[in-house]
């Protein structure tokens, strides 16, 4: 009885404890049990989620170019490509790094005085030795009608221009980009003035989109560019004016020399507020633009 008696409270507080482990161990369970559960409805959700927009497949003979590709920026995926790593003449499209790296160096409203050395390239846009200019007006010549010497005379007021266009392609990880020249025109009959990947170009685009929209908005705003210098206003075509009529289309840069052919890169959505990127390299002066308007329908579509 005495045993009893000292063993008594032992007896209640043992219990006790293994009450309470049972408890425990019974919470857990059926945490652990609602935890798994809502991670199985999280995975049977994700899986019944059709992906938008979706990706689609054209025969390899339905372009006319060498390379290209359509990037969704909203989500990195790519949602049709061909040959899109091919490192090729960019042209033009250039002038998107050149526009990146004058923007970093220098505010819109720097004045540029024209020298010789920016009427030397190809093409002949009305400037004059001597006029100067603010760099938002030769941005927006350059980039709207593809101004040779609009871009020549831009880059030359952020310094040593293809050092900076180098490395910034370095440093956003565009391998396959390499610059000579701020226009993309062609070196040589056999060197171009800048290479790069249709892939890469979709991401420095839509980089330039999001950083300077006022600029590249333009691009497909009108089909004349004008801008005053030295009490003359100049005027000169926008380069995009066939994809105009084209819904949707927010952007938009060319470019065409003999060694690269056609290029075109545009933004446009694809739904409210969801822009795609679609590059096209190495195709020909109008069938860029054929190009263009075939990837543009297939992904609308598909989606």
């Amino acid at each position: 009885m005495n045993n009893l008696k000292l063993s008594h409270p032992f007896a209640v507080w043992f219990t006790t404890l293994l009450l309470a482990a049972v408890a425990f161990i019974s919470g857990v369970s059926a945490v652990s049990f609602l935890r798994s559960h809502s991670i199985d409805q999280d995975l049977a959700a994700v899986g019944s989620v059709e992906a938008y927009p979706k990706a689609f497949l054209l025969d390899s003979t339905t372009l006319v170019a060498k390379s290209a590709v359509v990037y969704d920026p909203a989500n990195g995926t790519i949602l049709f490509e061909k040959d899109a790593d091919a490192s090729l003449p960019l042209a033009s499209l250039t002038k998107l790094m050149t526009a990146t790296v004058v923007l970093e160096q220098e505010t819109p409203e720097t004045l540029v005085t024209i020298v010789a050395s920016d009427l030397a390239p190809e093409g002949d846009w009305g400037f004059q030795l001597g006029d100067t200019v603010s760099l938002s007006n030769l941005l927006k010549i350059g980039l709207i009608a593809s101004s040779n010497d609009a871009m020549q005379a831009a880059a030359r007021s952020a310094g040593d221009y293809t050092t900076l266009m180098n490395r910034e392609a370095r440093d956003k990880g565009y391998t396959s980009m390499r610059f000579f020249n701020p226009t993309g025109l062609d070196e040589s009959a056999t060197t171009a003035g800048a290479y790069g990947s249709a892939y890469d170009i979709a991401h420095l685009a839509y980089a330039f989109f999001k950083l300077h929209p006022e600029y590249f908005d333009l691009t497909t705003n009108s089909q004349t560019v004008s801008i005053e210098v030295g009490g003359r206003t100049l005027s000169a075509q926008a380069t995009s004016i066939p994809l105009q009529t084209l819904p949707g289309v927010i952007a938009a840069k060319t470019g065409y020399t003999d060694l690269a052919g056609g290029n075109l890169v545009v933004v446009f959505d694809i739904g409210v507020g969801h822009p795609l990127v679609a590059v096209v390299l190495d195709s020909t002066e109008e069938g860029r633009f054929s190009d263009m308007q075939t990837l543009i329908n297939a992904a609308r579509e598909t989606n």
